[in-house]
């Protein structure tokens, strides 16, 4: 078991948005984005991979393929990787994703009990 704080992960840039992962396997990363006011993430995509981002701070515009949506503190996105997809810190202050990169092993691992 690793315990981190994500706290640890919060550091900020002047010249762009950081990037700092907190855990990474074959299938899977985990990283925290963090913007300053006006920072984008250019639209990219990760084919292959299903995306999961939670905004823990601050607002932004996420753009997904041709659609734009406003995020805010708490909101959670699940998203095809394929998806082209970007964000711009849109609010007055400073805001930052935890993102999750996944393949699913199997369905089993899907299944309730």
């Amino acid at each position: 078991m690793k315990i981190k704080s994500l706290r640890d992960y919060a550091a900020f840039s002047e010249k762009t948005f950081k990037k700092q992962v907190l855990s990474k396997n074959e299938e899977t990363v985990v990283f925290r984005l963090n913007f300053l006011p006006g920072q984008v993430l250019p639209q990219h995509n990760h084919p292959g991979a299903r995306v999961y981002l939670l905004v823990l701070e601050g607002t932004g515009m996420m753009q997904l393929d041709e659609q734009q949506q406003q995020l805010t503190e708490d909101d959670v996105v699940d998203f095809d990787g394929n998806a082209l997809f970007g964000f711009t810190n849109t609010g007055t202050g400073k805001a930052s994703l935890y993102v999750v990169l996944t393949k699913m092993p199997e369905q089993a691992y899907a299944e309730e009990i």
